[in-house]
């Protein structure tokens, strides 16, 4: 096994375990969900960004973008340890390791990875812009410019799932790290935005039931709450 450096400001407890850096922000609880979907032994480490504990100089190794959240699994490919950031990426890096939750045929595989590029590429950034104007910078700017432009892509993108839902369950046709990726960033909208009345949340009835489904899950429940205050 390959011997890698944990980030000194917070050593594993047994470093042959997988190790999650993170906190409970729609990105880091796709990784923490999926961890317990999977049934996987993870240690949980929390990586205040509100204190810049993601620039600490060793926790930058890992992750050099200095965000979260991060992941080392000491048994990696080949047995060799191996760190990895991007959320998206951990989650495929965990389902092919388990070889669950993502097929290994081709056309659906790449069916899957679509639309987990479609989470990365447009859900995770809009959504944070509509929440950056909604919350943090409506007191900053007086320009309903951005408030709108990011309020009607969030609608926007809403519609394409709700469109997708359609005569589904789930994004794909089974569960899979799809939903895991997708359902954290959508429930920030209502949970931690508070954007109901907003973003007119209740024209998405398909979506707010598959969002609900998810929730009552276990992995979601506690992988929710990984990394919290």
């Amino acid at each position: 096994m390959a011997t890698l450096k944990f980030p000194s400001r917070w050593p594993p407890s047994d470093p042959d375990r997988i190790q999650l850096y993170s906190m409970n922000t729609a990105n880091g609880q796709k990784v923490s969900i999926c961890l317990e979907e999977m049934g996987l032994d993870y240690e949980a480490h929390r990586v205040d960004f509100w204190k810049g504990e993601q620039h600490d100089a060793d926790y930058l190794l890992i992750n050099p973008n200095g965000k979260i959240p991060s992941l080392i699994d000491p048994q990696g490919p080949e047995n060799k340890a191996i760190a990895l950031m991007e959320s998206v990426v951990i989650l495929i890096y965990l389902a092919d390791k388990t070889g669950t939750l993502l097929p290994t045929e081709a056309v659906q595989r790449f069916e899957h990875l679509q639309w987990l590029a479609f989470q990365a590429a447009h859900i995770g950034p809009m959504f944070g812009q509509f929440g950056h104007f909604y919350i943090y910078a409506k007191d900053k700017t007086s320009d309903a410019y951005a408030l709108e432009r990011y309020s009607n892509e969030t609608r926007r993108l809403l519609q394409v799932l709700e469109d997708r839902l359609e005569g589904r369950q789930y994004i794909m046709d089974e569960f899979s790290i799809v939903d895991i990726a997708i359902q954290p960033w959508v429930l920030r909208l209502t949970d931690f935005y508070h954007a109901t009345d907003q973003l007119n949340i209740s024209d998405f009835e398909r979506v707010l039931n598959w969002q609900n489904r998810l929730a009552a899950r276990s992995g979601f429940k506690k992988g929710k709450e990984v990394c919290g205050a």
